[in-house]
């Protein structure tokens, strides 16, 4: 089992404090060993990630509690933007099925109640060091 077979996955981003920072997310594998996932664009792990590119990543659950028994791993992390998003997007639906569009349609609602403005979704592509 490879870390893009995962179900969650914790990135730790580091910030330009230098504090660490680990969020779980959904990752995907794609053609040619690529792995990565879809965020906002305006979130915190793409704003760590465009100062600081390395990062780590462990097997974890939905809340982010690292699995026992498990090691990070070193990455690379690159913003993908675009129409090279789709083929993250289409990984994603194909890997997390229903999910995905049930957690989208929450995503607008706390738009429409927050008044926040849709942010561009881009993918974060991850490279083993």
């Amino acid at each position: 089992m490879t870390i893009a077979d995962e179900k969650y996955v914790s990135i730790s981003t580091k910030k330009r404090s230098g504090e660490v920072v680990s969020t779980p997310v959904w990752i995907v594998g794609l053609a040619g060993g690529r792995i990565g996932f879809v965020t906002d664009a305006d979130s915190g792990k793409v704003k760590r990630i465009a100062n600081f590119a390395d990062v780590t990543l462990q097997p974890c659950d939905s809340r982010g509690r690292v699995r026992e028994g498990t090691e990070p791993v070193a990455a690379t992390a690159s913003i993908v933007r675009g129409a090279d998003v789709d083929p993250f997007g289409a990984a994603l639906r194909a890997k997390y099925g229903m999910m995905v569009p049930l957690i989208d349609a929450g995503y607008k609602v706390r738009n429409v109640v927050t008044r926040r403005q849709a942010s561009e979704r881009v993918a974060v592509e991850l490279r083993f060091l």
